[in-house]
């Protein structure tokens, strides 16, 4: 009994080597680290388009009805 158990502990102590790689922090945000204000970009971008269809629609001379 004594052996299966240090079995499964070797044999989990292998997979948790193996996988480390996993938790490296060029894996796991990697698009966020090569984009780094893309973000703020698109927010930007968002308002300018929100802003300009107000003024748009704000400054629109009474007598265009397209």
């Amino acid at each position: 009994m004594a052996s299966g158990g240090k079995g499964l502990n070797a044999t989990g102590e292998f997979f948790r080597r193996r996988d480390e790689w996993r938790r490296h922090p060029m894996v796991g945000n990697q698009l966020r680290h090569a984009t780094p204000g893309l973000g703020i970009a698109i927010v930007a971008f968002g308002i300018y388009l929100v802003g300009e269809a107000a003024y748009n629609r704000l400054s629109r001379p009474s007598g265009d009805h397209h």
